[in-house]
């Protein structure tokens, strides 16, 4: 007869080490991602590596709950919309699919931060949720559902195998008849309190603080810092001059993926970061920098990825007069948004046609882009305009256009839909921005191993250094004005390959060295700041700051030496403030 117990007895359990979740999160709507029971969830083991596999799953097994063992090329939406409409599946364990999905994989949405962009039925209604353009076409919107089961990344291939084997002594049906226990099983514990949304969580919180001796955080804020600095010291009152003009530089340095903390994000935000980091060196070189007729600002918008956290509120406090620059002081916006992947030489500029409607912003922003175009002159690089009828793709310039029309151009490697396939992925490697080195280095060689993607990152911000240094009305000639492929080389290894190196570890503080994990991931967090936070300001300061000589004792009292420094600022965010 069989026996429907549910006995931990009578399973056999692998411990797994290797493995991230996928976590619940919350806005002031919804809820998205996923969470286990109180105890963490069992089920017996069943490997799905083709999609008919499925159906034991679904109906024919004996013994449900199941376990699900997925293969990473099934991991998409039909598979995943099956699994969350039956109560036959305690959890799922994801593997990881080597090589990447051929076709591309992006739990993303087809139209990323679609709503809290500029393009409303308000303004430019026919551009509204990608109605022009589909910039993430691969895009599932898995990261945007909910399940009520957990869900878990196999990281180590080592460990897949295991519970492969595991299954196919014991679990495995036998010309389609059920396997005799003991049957091997799979706990997955991932529990998440937070429930329903932001405001509801939040609620529940302060009640438990308020009638409870150990309160439980019930949910945490997202909680972390944008990075700024400018090229000509701020005055010590902290304020720029209400008439001082600045051109504001940006990129995000967040990433995404489905899983909690793996976000390599190689294209989708280390190309443009380590593009626009290279951009400050290369300008801060220049010989008049100090006396141009505009300031620069150097900005990188921490948390992005959801609604444009940082932008947002770096827009809220110029808005309200808490932040050095008021939005009136930006003369222009040039911002670097996936740049990598350029086909052939090509870059291409995307403008907002909506406020080019309007004639002053549109003097504005053709003196914008020719001075780019005219930058590009004898390099790499081939500047073109996506064209009058598309509007911006996903960019934090969006939220800046949203309070003040501010003539900008978005610089990306793709004319319309995005050349990433692996957008917001645990697929966004070094290996997807053609990041190769040679046999058989060590990592001090690999880390100054100069790779092609180096080169044709620092030709980005070669022209990007020089185009800024005419927008802030330098006249010289700008053929001095060059990006170091070597810093370029240095930061996609540190960023993107090994963080704790001896680059890194030689420009953080000392007592910050804990930070330098081994393998980057660019994902925002609860904890905060994140190593990237950390790690962008130091480089930042690093590559444009002047190497001062004071003692210990007037580094320590500033006031008592002549200040002419300029500073790598951060700003704080928390989502709920």
């Amino acid at each position: 007869g069989s026996c429907q117990g549910n006995s931990v007895e009578r399973k056999i359990y692998i411990p797994l080490n290797r493995t991230a979740p996928c976590v619940r999160l919350l806005n002031a709507t919804h809820q998205i991602g996923c969470q286990s029971s109180i105890s963490g969830d069992t089920g017996v083991i069943h490997v799905v590596e083709k999609e008919e596999d499925l159906n034991w799953v679904l109906t024919d097994g004996p013994h449900p709950p199941y376990m699900v063992v997925l293969d990473g090329n099934l991991f998409t939406r039909s598979v995943m919309l099956q699994l969350k409409g039956t109560s036959r599946v305690s959890g799922l364990a994801v593997a990881v699919a080597t090589p990447s999905p051929p076709k591309g994989f992006s739990p993303g949405l087809k139209c990323p931060n679609d709503g809290f962009g500029v393009y409303s039925k308000d303004y430019g209604p026919q551009f509204a949720h990608c109605n022009t353009t589909v910039w993430n076409p691969v895009g599932s919107g898995l990261s945007y559902e909910d399940f009520d089961f957990p869900i878990f990344l196999l990281e180590d291939a080592n460990e897949t195998q295991v519970i492969k084997q595991c299954y196919q002594d014991h679990n495995l049906p036998r010309e389609g008849a059920a396997p005799q226990y003991p049957l091997c099983a799979m706990q997955l514990f991932s529990h998440m309190h937070a429930v329903t949304s932001t405001v509801t969580c939040m609620r529940r919180s302060s009640l438990q603080s308020t009638f409870s001796i150990n309160p439980e955080v019930v949910c945490d804020p997202l909680l972390d810092y944008n990075v700024w600095s400018t090229l000509q010291p701020i005055n010590s009152s902290g304020k720029v001059e209400p008439e001082k003009e600045v051109i504001m530089v940006a990129t995000r340095i967040d990433s995404h993926s489905f899983f909690w903390n793996i976000a390599p994000g190689a294209e989708s935000a280390v190309s443009s970061f380590v593009t626009h980091l290279a951009a400050a060196e290369a300008l801060r070189k220049a010989a008049d920098v100090l006396s141009l007729q505009r300031n620069i600002m150097f900005t990188f918008f921490q948390g992005e990825t959801f609604d444009y956290i940082g932008s947002s509120r770096m827009v809220y406090d110029m808005e309200q007069d808490k932040f050095p620059l008021r939005l009136s002081n930006i003369h222009s916006f040039v911002e670097l948004n996936q740049v990598a992947l350029r086909n052939g030489s090509v870059l291409w500029m995307h403008t907002d046609p909506v406020s080019r409607m309007n004639g002053t912003i549109e003097a504005q922003v053709k003196n914008l882009l020719g001075i780019l175009s005219n930058s590009s002159l004898g390099t790499n690089v081939t500047l073109q305009e996506a064209g009058f009828s598309q509007p911006l793709p996903p960019s934090s310039f969006q939220r800046f256009l949203r309070a003040r029309h501010i003539p900008g151009v978005v610089l990306t490697d793709h004319r319309t839909a995005f050349q990433n396939r692996y957008y917001q992925s645990m697929y966004d490697t070094p290996e997807n921005i053609q990041l190769q080195y040679p046999e058989g280095l060590s990592p001090e060689e690999t880390l100054e191993y100069v790779t092609d993607t180096a080169k044709a990152l620092a030709e980005v911000a070669t022209v990007v250094a020089r185009a800024l240094y005419q927008l802030a009305g330098g006249a010289n000639n700008t053929s001095a004005i060059q990006a170091d492929p070597k810093t370029v080389s240095r930061m996609l290894y540190g960023f993107l390959i090994k963080m704790n190196n001896s680059w890194f570890q030689s420009i953080i503080k000392s007592d910050l060295k804990g930070i330098l994990g081994d393998v980057p991931q660019h994902y925002v967090a609860v904890s905060s700041p994140v190593n990237t936070t950390y790690l962008v300001q130091y480089v930042l300061a690093n590559l444009t700051g002047t190497v001062v000589n004071l003692t210990k004792e007037e580094c320590l009292n500033p006031e008592k030496t002549p200040s002419t420094e300029r500073e790598v600022s951060v700003q704080q965010w928390g989502e709920g403030s």
